[in-house]
């Protein structure tokens, strides 16, 4: 009984010393506070502006030149000082301080038998005073009393010094101990920021800041979290593997678009593994000293062998880890390289069995430099992409478990009106929709407002006091009539699920939501029934007005990109050939085809969409009569869904896609597009 009291009274000694403040906080280690070299600053200001202020309180008094003649007249100055030809000390006599003259001095005279001068007086120039002493010590004479004589004491005005030389010096200093600060980062006290700056500035969960994200607050990411779990079961468990001979990847490094989960799903692996976890950016190494940026690399990796097992989290990884020798100049770019060649170095100098795994993020895998993506560094890359049916409703189940829900709100019609979202898209607008209702006065959260959520996060925010003219209005309701009609008349066209004349965001004049065929490959058919549909609208405007706007500019330029995909990357033009440039116009600063074929190209582009164009203006001709019809109901109620399309202009006479059935190529086909006046 007695040795379990004993234990459990060193336990409690262990937890006060764990809780007891670190030397690299405010103490230094022995319950003093540190030492700071800014306090010396801080006494040295506060002395000159001491003696600064000495001079205006407590001293002599001002007396002016008009009296300075008056007493010396009446024979009351008993001694007359002048320092540094500037101004004279003037000491009353003792009897004569008694006079009316004097009353205000006697008033603030403490001593009276002070060696101090009672007033002070400017006396210009020199040779003027002399002067003056003439005529007075003549006046005295004739009085018969003392003549008066000047004392000339050169002093020096140190106080004046101090001010002029000192404090740039000190202001100078200050500045710089700023800048330090700002740079070095950390903790230890300005005056300790000189000595920090090559330390790491990772953030450490450990079991006082323990990581509380699980694999249960990831949601649609079912393949990239069973990769992952085995470094979790090696944190728990690393015996099981050593064992048997088995090595765990040094590093893993996950690759996606932005918004996907990549910095989410590495918090998972430390809280579900329970080991520390050092998080840090890719930026964070670089400064603008010569050797910092491999100084904070050692530092780190030194500070995870004495955490291991333990984790370590290079968000995006590209600031430091691109290719060496593109674009190669000197300064910034030679201290990157150094960066990622002190990293590559510690990737290869620790041990797999000591428990230190490196995880990084990264959205731009394709300027990595091959050194940091060969095995035995990153030996595991997990791709994180874009959630597909299921993974986005999964998404949606997680964000509107903090939202109260209306019974009939269900996350798979979320899931299926958000094609192409990400995880942040879909945390977004589970928030603006809660926004929404909250604004509206609501209990609950239904579908009209996640509706107007996904309005204002695919168009902008509706701008409801845009005055646009009858004759403008007109031009945007055929404008957007003209791609509905040849989405819903075009056999491998996106089904359409709203068209509107609603003005939002900064030049959004009205758009067209489809609902894209998730899918991974694309045949040329769909590309050139996409570029028809995107022409629909200024094609419209042709066909019904004879004239054409520059509404259309975001068309073209979708258009125009697509085109050249098409034959420059992926070879779906007969002329050009089975060609693709794609890797070749990225890696090199040159065109890597001549000029010969890039008149080819630009002459396919051209032929190509005037094909196109003019195959709209040949649909919209034949369903004229549909076309005004769908452009009248626009003008009317300006937002129109799919079963108003139905009901105005008949079903679609092609069968729609079934929603999720694979994932979707964002890059090539659009959700949704927006119409810029």
């Amino acid at each position: 009984m007695e040795q379990e009291q004993k234990n459990n009274k060193n336990k409690r000694n262990d937890d006060q010393n764990d809780l007891r403040p670190q030397r690299e906080g405010g103490d230094g280690g022995d319950g003093m506070p540190r030492f700071s070299f800014m306090w010396i600053y801080i006494l040295i200001g506060l002395a000159l502006l001491g003696l600064q202020m000495a001079k205006f309180m407590g001293g002599p008094q001002k007396a002016t030149t008009a009296e300075f003649e008056k007493w010396a007249r009446k024979g009351q100055i008993e001694r007359l000082v002048v320092i540094n030809n500037e101004e004279a000390q003037i000491f009353i006599k003792k009897d004569s301080l008694t006079t009316p003259d004097h009353d205000k001095l006697k008033q603030e005279l403490k001593d009276p038998n002070s060696k101090l001068p009672q007033y002070i007086v400017n006396i210009g120039n020199p040779d003027v005073l002399e002067t003056r002493l003439e005529d007075i010590n003549a006046t005295l004479a004739k009085e018969k009393k003392d003549k008066l004589v000047a004392d000339y004491d050169p002093q020096t005005n140190w106080t004046g010094t101090l001010v002029t030389y000192l404090l740039p010096l000190l202001i100078f200093i200050g500045l710089w101990l700023i800048i330090l600060r700002r740079m070095g980062g950390g903790a230890g006290g300005p005056g300790a920021q000189i000595f920090n700056i090559g330390k790491s500035k990772a953030t450490l969960f450990d079991n006082n800041t323990k990581v509380n994200i699980t694999f249960a607050d990831v949601a649609g990411l079912d393949e990239a979290k069973e990769e992952v779990m085995e470094v979790v079961d090696f944190l728990k468990n690393p015996k099981k593997y050593t064992s048997l001979g088995g090595k765990i990847p040094k590093g893993v490094l996950l690759v996606g678009p932005p918004g996907t989960g990549k910095t989410l799903l590495a918090k998972a692996v430390a809280g579900e593994a329970g080991a520390p976890f050092f998080s840090i950016s890719g930026s964070d190494f670089v400064e603008m000293f010569v050797g910092v940026g491999a100084s904070r690399v050692r530092d780190l990796f030194r500070q995870a062998r004495e955490k291991a097992p333990c984790i370590i989290f290079i968000d995006e990884i590209d600031a430091i880890g691109r290719a060496r020798g593109r674009g190669a100049i000197q300064g910034g770019n030679d201290e990157r390289e150094n960066t990622l060649n002190q990293l590559l170095v510690e990737m290869d100098g620790f041990p797999t069995d000591k428990g230190v795994i490196l995880m990084a993020a990264t959205n731009r895998p394709d300027i990595l430099d091959h050194a940091l993506m060969r095995p035995g560094r990153f030996d595991r890359q997990i791709g994180i992409g874009r959630p597909d049916l299921n993974g986005r409703k999964q998404i949606f189940e997680v964000h509107m478990k903090n939202i109260k829900v209306a019974p009939e709100t269900t996350a798979m019609a979320l899931a299926e009106m958000t094609p192409g979202f990400v995880g942040a898209d879909i945390a977004n607008v589970c928030n603006e929709a809660a926004l929404i209702a909250a604004r509206r006065n609501k209990k609950a959260v239904d579908m009209d407002d996640f509706n107007y959520a996904l309005d204002k996060v695919i168009g902008g925010l509706e701008k409801k006091n845009k005055i646009i003219s009858p004759e403008e209005k007109q031009i945007i309701a055929y404008h957007e009539a003209g791609h509905a009609i040849c989405g819903w008349f075009l056999e491998h066209a996106h089904p359409l699920v709203k068209v509107t004349i609603v003005p939002r965001g900064l030049a959004a004049l009205g758009y067209a939501q489809y609902l894209p065929k998730e899918q991974y490959i694309t045949r040329k058919e769909k590309l050139l029934d996409d570029i028809c549909m995107t022409l629909g609208g200024r094609a419209a405007e042709s066909v019904v007005f004879d004239k054409i706007s520059t509404g259309a500019q975001s068309d073209l330029d979708h258009i125009t990109k697509l085109s050249y995909d098409m034959i420059v990357n992926y070879g779906l033009n007969e002329k050009v050939g089975n060609i693709s440039y794609y890797s070749m116009l990225n890696e090199s600063y040159m065109r890597p085809f001549s000029e010969q074929t890039a008149y080819l190209i630009d002459q396919e582009v051209k032929a190509m969409i005037d094909e196109q164009y003019e195959r709209a203006k040949a649909l919209l001709r034949e369903k004229r009569k549909e076309l005004d019809a769908l452009a009248k109901a626009l003008l009317e109620k300006e937002v129109l869904h799919r079963r108003d399309l139905e009901r105005i202009i008949g079903k679609r006479p092609f069968a729609d896609p079934t929603p999720g059935e694979s994932a979707s190529v964002p890059e090539v086909e659009p959700s949704q597009r927006d119409d810029e006046e």
